[in-house]
């Protein structure tokens, strides 16, 4: 726990890792100054793109304690601003599922790499990143903590499917091993609350650990401060949940 004595530093900045096929790609990384050992935790970016809200939460997590990659998923769509690149990603349907499972799994890597790593590595990501993160966990047993964010498209019709996006994340439910924390707004449309039903009807059915936690009041994106779908004391109570999930799992 914080004390006032305490010595305080982090290191913030750009870097590199090995992602899908082996592709270099950028990332932005923060970690706590000091000899650790420190957990990991690897962002999965929205559909907004990797843009300053991710950059700021990296450095929170690092804050509290945690060494934090989150990797620019939309790079081989070439750079600009955050909005322009997402723009060009939303009008090619998205980036396909596999490639995103192997950015992520890379920055996972990275992380354990790490000569402060305590070997323990979560990952948390919001709307779209919250479907990545919980596709990559169910495909790639390396996480030891998942957290969901208001994930849509983990529950689709067959009309949904794509090429980019050709198997529904509910269906590698099956293959999850890491505890999930899973938050959700009730006014929200994808995922809608009957989804998040289905959602949890699969999980309880492979008897995965999770927690759900559905807010009143709340819509998509009820943690992002500076868009007017923020609420305060939802985002208060789901940021409470986020860091005492990630305590329990993993710094112990």
């Amino acid at each position: 726990m914080y004390q006032t004595n305490m010595y305080e530093g982090m290191l913030a900045e750009t870097t590199t890792l090995q992602g899908f096929n082996g592709d270099t790609i950028n990332a932005y990384f923060a970690r706590p100054l000091g000899p650790g050992p420190y957990p990991g935790l690897v962002l999965a970016h929205h559909m907004p793109g990797w843009d300053e809200w991710y950059k700021e939460i990296t450095c929170r997590f690092a804050r509290q304690g945690y060494a934090t990659i989150c990797p620019n998923l939309y790079y081989r769509a070439g750079h600009g601003t955050p909005e322009d690149v997402a723009a060009k990603v939303r009008a090619a349907g998205g980036i396909p599922d596999n490639q995103a499972v192997g950015d992520l799994a890379g920055a996972a890597s990275f992380l354990r790499s790490l000569p402060v790593s305590n070997a323990k590595v979560g990952i948390f990501g919001t709307c779209s990143g919250g479907r990545h993160a919980y596709l990559t966990a169910c495909q790639v047993q390396i996480f030891d903590a998942l957290i969901d964010c208001w994930g849509g498209r983990v529950v689709m019709q067959e009309s949904d499917l794509s090429q980019n996006q050709p198997v529904a994340p509910l269906d590698y439910t099956k293959d999850l091993e890491c505890p999930l924390l899973g938050l959700f707004g009730e006014e929200d449309t994808s995922p809608t609350p009957e989804q998040v039903t289905r959602h949890e009807q699969e999980l309880k059915k492979y008897g995965k650990p999770h927690e759900f936690h559905m807010y009143p009041g709340a819509g998509h994106g009820f943690f992002y401060h500076h868009r007017p779908m923020y609420r305060q004391a939802q985002a208060v109570d789901g940021w409470s949940k986020v860091f005492a999930f990630l305590e329990k799992y993993l710094t112990a």
